[in-house]
């Protein structure tokens, strides 16, 4: 790949969409048809994809327009779960944590240091108990495999240092704090995007804008939601990856929703923030309000656990309980509590958790969502469609797997094992070659390799070098570079999934025209 192009076959765009539509609605049986374009689903489609499978994938919205892009941005590693006694879960993750950042996307995911301030709120009891947690956890480190170097090892903090990494934490009654390391993506939906490129790069039709109507064993029922065309897409086998959808296209399975919302600040308002913040939440043992720096200008304080009743709906509402729930954890631990008017945006995403039991409590009562496990299933309906459900964004490529080693075997396609654990994503290298990449750190961090082709549009325009807004990194060139290779088909795909502009409503709307600006440049070009 020369540093001016895109990974070979990897590139999205309304041309590419508009070919592969047509192809895989003419009547042709495809190996695999996955339904839904999170990061399990583009991991499937890239796992049947990579073993050689004739794949098309689809979304009736975007490339993660679901949960997938309602993260909390973390790569975790099962500390939470060992609490649980989720041996299995704990160590899945802490595998899969390694696997990202070690080989298949460390251009993407890398290590986040955490500060736990030991203030009054926090007694030697909760502090000892959480100390032996992060021990458990870098054990959990070991026994993955991940090197010492990649994730360092978790140390008790002075209160000089507590300050140091975290000033904006209240400095009376403070005796120290606790320093350790988690996975971090960079953008959980830029993640996305890099599977989705990545199958396509192996072969697969991946395919937006396109809902699945009726799923059956052999295939779906589809309707092409640009023009309202309705066809059929036939397969040898069906993968439900729709997450909190799920239950919507296939019988016999109930979905959990339970509502994670986050904070958007200002990074001013909290000052430098070298480490992200473990805030202890008041009567729990095991759970922390986490503040994350995101190096764009933005800080995301998050996250919350509470049941959704009734129907799913496309993008979560927060609701103002949350917002204040957050605020108050926040509160107890800063010099200077934040206001409601700080906040420029919030975001809730759906956990798709599956309901096993109904009620798990001695009185008879639901479980916390926040009890119920993450672990993931793969189900299979007796018409032969394949759900996957549960899990979470960290155990998305061995849900992948397992989904597409499932689906092969109802059908009995002939499928060698998952390469998936050693395949770099578009965009992945050493962290070496990374460093000597001749683009800015910012992009190299968004796009790897890729990150010299993005710089070179703004080099031979200069126009392109310019921020979409003022006081944001993303420049009109990656926009640009979004319309041509990730498949953005409008502005809503370019501010709210291919950047995170659109998080704060005011920078959404101020970098609207430019968005427009982009597609209609972009259109003209092709006609």
């Amino acid at each position: 790949m020369s540093h001016t192009e895109a990974a070979p076959g990897s590139s999205l765009n309304a041309h590419r969409r508009e070919r592969e539509l047509a192809e895989a609605a003419d009547g042709r049986t495809v190996d695999v048809l996955v339904v839904g374009l999170g990061a399990t689903g583009a991991g499937a489609a890239l796992d049947a994809a990579a073993r050689g499978l004739d794949v098309v994938a689809v979304d009736a919205h975007d490339l993660a327009f679901g949960t997938s892009r309602w993260s909390s941005k973390l790569i975790h590693g099962g500390l939470r779960y060992l609490a649980s006694a989720q041996f299995d879960v704990a160590h899945e993750s802490a595998v899969e944590r390694g696997v990202l950042m070690t080989r298949t996307a460390p251009h993407l995911v890398a290590a986040q240091p955490f500060v736990l301030p030991l203030t009054p709120l926090v007694s030697r009891a909760q502090a000892g108990l959480a100390w032996a947690g992060f021990r458990a956890g870098d054990v959990l480190r070991l026994t993955a495999r991940t090197p010492r170097q990649v994730l360092p090892a978790p140390r008790r903090l002075s209160a000089t240092e507590a300050r140091h990494l975290a000033p904006s934490v209240r400095a009376a009654g403070l005796r120290g704090g606790l320093l350790s390391w988690d996975g971090r993506v960079t953008d959980d939906a830029r993640l996305v995007t890099a599977l989705a490129r990545t199958a396509a790069a192996h072969g697969a039709r991946v395919l937006t804008r396109v809902r699945a109507l009726e799923l059956t064993g052999t295939g779906a029922r589809v309707r092409d939601e640009r023009t309202g065309e309705e066809g059929e897409i036939r397969a040898r086998t069906v993968i439900n990856a729709t997450g909190v959808w799920a239950d919507t296209l296939a019988d016999g399975i109930r979905v959990r929703p339970s509502r994670g919302t986050h904070l958007v600040l200002r990074s001013e308002r909290l000052g430098a923030l070298p480490a992200g913040l473990h805030v202890p939440i008041p009567g729990e043992t095991n759970r922390f309000v986490l503040v994350l720096p995101q190096g764009d200008g933005r800080v995301y304080v998050g996250l919350t656990d509470e049941p959704v009743e009734g129907g799913v709906p496309d993008v979560p509402e927060v609701p103002e309980t949350d917002i204040g729930f957050l605020l108050d954890v926040l509160g107890s631990v800063l010099d200077t509590p934040v206001a409601r008017d700080d906040v420029v945006g919030a975001f809730a995403g759906l956990r798709p958790l599956l309901d096993t039991s109904g009620t798990d409590d001695r009185d008879g009562a639901p479980a916390r969502t926040s009890d119920v496990s993450r672990r993931h299933a793969v189900l299979t309906s007796p018409d032969g469609v394949t759900t996957v459900v549960g899990g979470k964004l960290t155990t998305y490529r061995r849900m992948a797997q397992d989904a597409v080693d499932a689906a092969a075997g109802t059908r009995g396609l002939r499928a060698g094992p998952s390469p998936t654990a050693a395949l770099p994503l578009v965009g992945a290298a050493a962290p070496g070659r990374l460093r000597a990449l001749g683009a800015p750190p910012h992009l190299v961090r968004r796009y790897g390799t890729e990150a010299p082709a993005v710089h070179a549009l703004g080099v031979r325009d200069p126009a392109l070098a310019e921020p979409v807004l003022p006081g944001h990194p993303v420049t009109r060139a990656e926009l640009r570079w979004a319309v041509e290779h990730e498949g953005a088909l409008d502005e809503a795909d370019l501010l709210d999934r291919r950047t995170r502009i659109g998080l704060v409503p005011a920078d959404r709307a101020a970098a609207l025209p430019v968005a427009r600006e982009t597609l209609e440049r972009a259109a003209a070009a092709r006609s």
